[in-house]
């Protein structure tokens, strides 16, 4: 058990790691930029407003959901090689480094932005090593379970008239600290524009972990990472990743029917979600379920067959710098978020359009490739890499390549 050397990780890993980096940041800037918080009015009287319902159109058929799913994936098949190399005292390392996600997940959620996902996938990791013994059929068919589930947790909760609330022990503390802070209907969209000390952040940031509670819950969030985890596992037991070759008609098969089944469906389900759900609560969720788990999977075929085709190209391997150094570039997301939008910052929140907020998102993204590759040419890991492997195997790391 050691960390993985350079030498021995996959580009193609990285770079997709790099690429579903630009997704979820494209996805989440949205609600660092305040624009997710405005109401109708406001938004429909920005000079943009016309070019931002194309991209919120773009957004909900394209990115939602699909780029946390490719980071899901990831999430498993690097549990995989971590599970592969357990021996020992290996279990115990492995449950130190999902312990130490998580401390660095409430760390993010409390201080930084209340959207984590780090806390969630540190909980659920820790019930991978179940699964070690699982047969590959099996696993496929808990991952679908769990994929599909949450249809039937929706379907329950129409059937009891919406009585069935299982988030509403979230809810409720959300509106406590909401009321101790003086947080309202009125000034939640502005509060962190507004909000010029670094202690009124943290005020929006308690109450909001309370809603990302609430997300998690509403949109049985757990079922579905669950889910993709065993899938990536499975990718990761097989060695598919390393091995693109050989799954050359898999891949091909994965990018055809993904793309043919999922993209009409998620033109669908961005219609409904942009119209307010008018299909209703079991219908989205079904939708969900067709629509961004295969185009996720279509997406990651037709990179992989892409990069069989071009692996040569110094592209991939600049792309896949920002992939290497992950959990920095996801922690340093939120960093550049505050300092873009909020009233601590530069206080760009509320005042432009989601079309700017997306072009500031990519913008941020080419930053964080050209200071990774840069990073990476002299440094082993990424920062918060490095810390979270020195704090996982108790001991000083090397961390310069020339050391």
């Amino acid at each position: 058990m050691a960390p993985v050397a350079a030498k021995q990780r996959f580009i193609i890993v990285d770079f997709l790691r790099g690429i579903a980096l630009l997704g979820i940041g494209m996805a989440n800037f949205p609600e660092f930029a305040l624009y997710t918080f405005q109401k109708d009015e406001v938004v429909e009287a920005m000079p943009t407003a016309g070019i931002d319902y194309a991209v919120k159109c773009f957004l909900y058929t394209f990115i939602d959901g699909k780029f946390y799913t490719l980071f899901s994936l990831l999430f498993g098949i690097g549990f995989s090689i971590i599970i592969s190399k357990m021996r020992g005292n290996g279990s115990g390392l492995f449950y130190r480094r999902m312990i130490f996600l998580f401390f660095i997940g409430v760390f993010h959620l409390l201080f930084l932005w209340a959207g984590d996902i780090l806390i969630l996938y540190a909980l659920l990791g820790l019930l991978l090593p179940l699964f070690t013994k699982v047969s590959n059929k099996r696993l496929l068919v808990c991952s679908g379970v769990l994929l599909f589930f949450p249809v039937v947790i929706d379907t329950l909760i129409v059937l009891s008239g919406y009585r069935l609330d299982l988030a509403a022990p979230a809810i409720d503390t959300s509106v406590y600290f909401q009321r101790k802070a003086g947080i309202t209907d009125d000034n939640f969209g502005i509060w962190l524009l507004e909000a010029d000390t670094y202690p009124d952040v943290l005020k929006f940031n308690w109450q909001g972990s309370f809603i990302r509670i609430q997300e998690f819950i509403e949109g049985n969030r757990a079922f579905k990472v669950l889910g993709l985890f065993l899938v990536g596992l499975y990718i990761g037991r097989n060695r598919i990743y390393a091995d693109l070759e050989g799954n050359l008609s898999l891949l091909k098969n994965i990018r055809f029917y993904g793309f043919l089944i999922a993209l009409p469906l998620s033109v669908l389900y961005a219609w409904n979600a942009v119209h307010g759900k008018p299909l209703g609560m079991i219908l989205t969720a079904v939708l969900y379920a067709v629509s961004v788990f295969p185009l996720s999977l279509a997406y990651i075929s037709a990179i992989c067959l892409w990069y069989l085709k071009k692996k040569e190209r110094f592209l991939f391997t600049v792309l896949a710098a920002p992939g290497r150094m992950a959990l920095t570039n996801y922690i340093g997301q939120s960093v550049f978020g505050m300092f873009i939008f909020y009233g601590i910052g530069m206080g760009w929140g509320a005042a432009i359009g989601l079309v700017y907020v997306e072009l500031i998102a990519a913008g941020v993204f080419v930053i964080q490739i050209v200071y990774s590759y840069i990073w990476l040419r002299y440094f082993r890991y990424g920062p918060l890499e490095w810390m979270w492997r020195a704090l996982i195997y108790g001991k000083w790391l090397k961390i310069l390549k020339q050391d």
